[in-house]
């Protein structure tokens, strides 16, 4: 790799062929889900977050003023009004807003019904949840990338990943450089990269490598205006993907919009579940009986 730029030489990754029946995206789409459930959501970490896990839930509690949440539920349809009760009480303890995160595959089928009675809110739209599987990996993934693209290595360098961020969705995205921040002196948990135009920073993504799990997850992936369908974000995609699988990650996930999630279909992601984050807005809905 070219230390400056960022170049990534196809020639250090090694890809395993194997036979399709021993692929494992070739399991059944409940054993995908089941594994993405246990390594994603219920035994899933995150440094600087607490997190306290149930036999039919698990919750997680940021710093303030982040954003606390809860990560995975499983719950019979009779106790659904009572654990959401509880959850509530938990949370309003503390001066933070708290979601509840639901994936379609979530059972009862009626949470989303259930969480709205007691005064949760849809939040933004939909992620459609994408997953590769990094032997499966097309071309476009794993041949030399030409385009500038460099990993960051310094949180002072986040800024270049801000710039962008708000260049794409507006608002002000300061609180991404500091949750970034730490995570980046973490040995081997975070890699941050950027696309250059001109020296100037056009696109960037991250991707973290969940320590014992067999996925890593990709985020950011945003590109400034007038330079879009010119290869930036597939630049970007490909060197996370090509880091994964040189570390050994046989999934990558992605929580995809409706801009990107075309473009990462093209280059060989499937679509897994769809997630949609509930935040709780207070009582004002009148719980239903």
């Amino acid at each position: 790799m070219d230390t400056q730029h960022g170049y990534f030489d196809q020639s250090a990754i090694v890809i395993t062929t194997l036979k399709d029946s021993d692929k494992i995206y070739h399991m059944d789409k409940r054993s995908l889900l089941k594994l993405f459930d246990k390594e994603l959501r219920i035994d899933f970490e995150v440094p600087g977050v607490g997190k306290e896990s149930f036999p039919k839930l698990t919750r997680f509690t940021r710093p303030a003023p982040g954003m606390n949440f809860i990560g995975y539920s499983r719950l019979d349809r009779e106790e659904l009004d009572e654990v959401i009760t509880e959850q509530i009480a938990h949370f309003s303890k503390f001066d933070q807003p708290f979601s509840w995160e639901v994936y379609e595959h979530d059972l009862p089928a009626e949470l989303p019904e259930r969480l709205a009675a007691h005064g949760f809110a849809l939040d933004d739209d939909p992620d459609a949840v994408l997953v590769l599987d990094t032997a499966e990996a097309p071309p476009a993934l794993i041949q030399m990338v030409v385009t500038d693209v460099r990993r960051l290595s310094r949180p002072e360098q986040l800024d270049d990943v801000t710039g962008v961020e708000e260049q794409v969705w507006g608002g002000d995205f300061g609180w991404l450089k500091k949750r970034l921040s730490p995570h980046m002196a973490i040995p081997g948990y975070l890699s941050v990269y950027a696309a250059y135009a001109d020296d100037q920073p056009v696109c960037t993504g991250w991707i973290y490598f969940n320590p014992g799990s067999s996925f890593a997850s990709i985020y950011g992936g945003a590109t400034a205006e007038g330079y879009r369908k010119r290869g930036f974000y597939s630049a970007v995609a490909a060197v996370r993907v090509q880091e994964a699988i040189r570390r050994g990650y046989r999934f990558i996930t992605v929580g995809a919009s409706q801009m990107s999630r075309p473009i990462l279909e093209r280059l060989g992601f499937r679509l897994l579940t769809i997630e949609r984050d509930y935040v709780y807005k207070g009582s004002q809905s009148k719980q239903a009986g």
